[in-house]
């Protein structure tokens, strides 16, 4: 063989190689709430298949825009889409775990868990009611700690956001003025955005005296203080594993109407209040790639809860994933 047969050849076998590399691959971008467990389920995913699946944490907004123009293979939301839109999308749509919204904040002397914030004075804060945190609506219900009069900065997501949705959907339980929305305007007199559950983070772990809502797993990370928060049965609750698993136990999804539902704010004695289950949408005519999609969250269901737990996540029930298996044989997608 000559070498410029050899050197076609050898082109031709590494243009194959490289094309069945990039047909493993997966891609997926949108909510970066359950960020941190995909990182952590598509390494451990790629360990056990050497299957590569490529997941951006860039927010539900985007992950909504980026399925819709089928700029990847599958998109990831914090706020449910309702059936009407999945049809017009032509989109499938799926849970895949429960996480939690906790208030993060920054003053000095006040320590995990020590702050209390009632919901009168959540609405007050996230409102401009209560623009320094020795506000009577505040110290009321934190008598021994030494709240400073200096303005509260309040932390928010600069893009629009499905932790933002599940959180204006709690401020809405609280004070039918909030509009739930992902990109709401904030009434608060002091203001700061940041991209995704990150920047938030970064912007309160930086700022004294801010406040703002994170996704917990970020809390985690950053060893941020998070609130105690009064939930509808007038008890304070601080964020924990548990008490997320005690309100995660009252969402009701169905297939028949793919899983829609928003969780916030739950009843029980219990219950943290801000919980939210996060989403996966697919195209209705990703034909191989759905099935692919899905290989990878069912390797998720199987392999995954332990990981979910110990990032401060909520394992779907059993019987849910059972309904999630049913709704993609029903669908083709698996």
């Amino acid at each position: 063989m000559g070498i410029y047969r050899r050197v076609v050849t050898a082109v031709a076998i590494t243009t194959l190689s490289l094309s069945s590399m990039v047909a493993d691959e997966l891609k997926g971008r949108g909510a970066s709430f359950p960020g941190p467990l995909y990182k952590a389920w598509t390494s451990e995913y790629y360990n056990a298949t050497k299957i590569k699946v490529n997941y951006t944490p860039t927010g539900s907004g985007d992950g909504i825009k980026s399925i819709t123009k089928r700029m990847v293979d599958f998109g990831g939301s914090d706020k449910p889409l309702k059936p009407k839109s999945l049809k017009k999308k032509s989109l499938f749509m799926f849970p895949t775990v429960i996480g939690s919204i906790v208030l993060a904040y920054n003053i000095d002397g006040v320590g995990d868990g020590e702050l209390k914030l009632s919901r009168e004075a959540i609405d007050a804060i996230f409102s401009g009611k209560a623009s320094y945190w020795d506000d009577k609506i505040i110290s009321k219900d934190n008598g021994g700690l030494n709240l400073p009069h200096k303005p509260i900065t309040v932390a928010v997501r600069a893009d629009k956001s499905g932790t933002t949705f599940n959180f204006t959907y709690f401020l809405n339980r609280i004070n039918p003025e909030f509009k739930v929305s992902k990109k709401p305007k904030w009434r608060a007199s002091k203001v700061v955005a940041g991209k995704s559950n990150s920047g938030v983070s970064a912007n309160i772990k930086q700022i004294k005296n801010s406040i703002g809502y994170i996704e917990y797993s970020y809390k985690i990370k950053l060893n941020l203080p998070a609130a105690q928060i009064e939930n509808r049965e007038g008890e304070f609750i601080k964020p924990t594993v548990q008490s997320f698993q005690d309100g995660a136990k009252y969402a009701k999804w169905s297939k028949d109407n793919h899983f829609y539902a928003v969780i916030g704010d739950p009843e029980g004695k219990s219950s943290y209040p801000i919980i939210a289950s996060t989403f996966i949408l697919l195209p209705q005519d990703g034909g191989d790639k759905n099935r692919e999609v899905a290989s990878f969250f069912e390797w998720a269901y199987e392999n995954g809860d332990n990981i979910a737990s110990e990032l401060g996540y909520v394992p779907l029930p059993k019987s849910t994933k059972d309904e999630i298996r049913k709704y993609w044989r029903d669908r083709g997608i698996k």
